[in-house]
C-alpha cells in the first residue's frame, strides 16, 4: 500500500486558509450523516471524487449510493473529494498543501483508489486540476504500482477516449455491484504484489471494465479515426454493466 497512508492534514494547517476563502464550509466536512472511520483500521481507502464544486457534487445521488455501500463494509473507507473553487485552489498551491478528502482530511496520494464520477465532458479539465492539486501524476503511464489506481465511471465514461491517457480504467454501467467488485479484486491483487500491468489485466476481466492501456489504436479503414484494438486477453467489446 502507499507509504504515506498515515498522513492526515490538521485543522491547524488549514485554519488560516479557511479565513481567506469564500464558503469554507465546502472544505471542512462534518455534515450530518457523514461517515468518519479510523483510517488505520481500513484495509482499502477509496476517494469518491466529483470533479466540480461541493454544491454541485453533493446533489449527485450516485456518489451518495456508492458512499453508503462502501462504508457499510468494515474493511473499506470511502471519503468524498470535490474540486475546489479557484480561491481555495490558489491558497492550497501557495501553502504547498495537497487536495484532501473531507472526512479525515487525507491527501489524495494516501488513497488506494481514486474514483471519479464523470457526469459530463466539461468536467474533464477539472479532473486534471484535481489530480495536479492532489500531487498525483496526471498520466496513467506515469503512475506506478504504488500510486493510487485512478478510475472513472458515470455517464461521460461512455465517451472515454478523450481522457483515455489519464485513467487506469473506466467502469461502464451501474456501479452498485461492479465498483465493490473492482475494489475487492484490486485489494487481493495488491497483496500478491503483482506489477501494475498484471493488475490491470486481471481487472479487465470484470464485466464493465475498460482498461485503455491494454488496447492499441489503429486507423479504421480510410477514416482518420483511430479505433482501440485489444491486446492479449482484453475483451474486444466491453459490455455495459446493468443492475436489474
Amino acid at each position: 500500500m502507499n507509504q504515506d497512508r498515515q498522513a492526515r492534514l490538521t485543522l491547524d494547517q488549514l485554519g488560516k486558509i479557511f479565513e481567506r476563502v469564500q464558503k469554507p464550509g465546502r472544505y471542512t466536512g462534518g455534515e450530518w450523516n457523514q461517515v468518519r472511520k479510523n483510517p488505520r483500521k481500513a484495509a482499502t481507502r477509496v476517494a469518491l471524487i466529483f470533479p466540480d464544486v461541493y454544491e454541485i457534487g453533493m446533489s449527485y445521488l450516485g456518489q451518495k449510493i456508492l458512499y453508503s455501500i462502501l462504508n457499510s463494509r468494515p474493511s473499506v473507507l470511502a471519503e468524498r473529494v470535490f474540486a475546489p473553487w479557484t480561491d481555495f485552489e490558489r491558497e492550497l498551491r501557495a501553502a504547498d498543501i495537497p487536495l484532501y478528502s473531507l472526512e479525515n482530511r487525507i491527501p489524495l496520494p494516501a488513497f488506494d483508489i481514486l474514483g471519479f464520477s464523470l457526469l459530463y465532458e466539461l468536467n474533464y479539465t477539472n479532473v486534471l486540476t484535481v489530480l495536479d492539486l492532489g500531487c498525483v501524476p496526471v498520466l496513467a503511464s506515469e503512475r506506478g504500482t504504488d500510486a493510487p489506481l485512478v478510475i472513472a465511471g458515470g455517464p461521460a465514461a461512455f465517451n472515454p477516449e478523450p481522457v483515455a491517457d489519464i485513467f487506469d480504467l473506466f467502469f461502464l454501467g451501474d456501479g452498485e455491484e461492479g465498483f465493490p467488485e473492482i475494489i475487492d479484486r484490486y485489494a487481493d491483487l495488491k497483496t500478491r504484489r503483482l506489477d501494475k500491468r498484471r493488475i490491470l489485466e486481471e481487472l479487465a476481466s470484470i464485466e464493465g471494465v475498460y482498461v485503455p492501456s491494454l488496447y492499441t489504436r489503429v486507423r479504421a479503414g480510410n477514416s482518420t479515426l483511430l479505433v482501440p484494438r485489444p491486446e492479449g486477453s482484453a475483451p474486444a467489446r466491453v459490455e455495459k454493466r446493468v443492475l436489474s
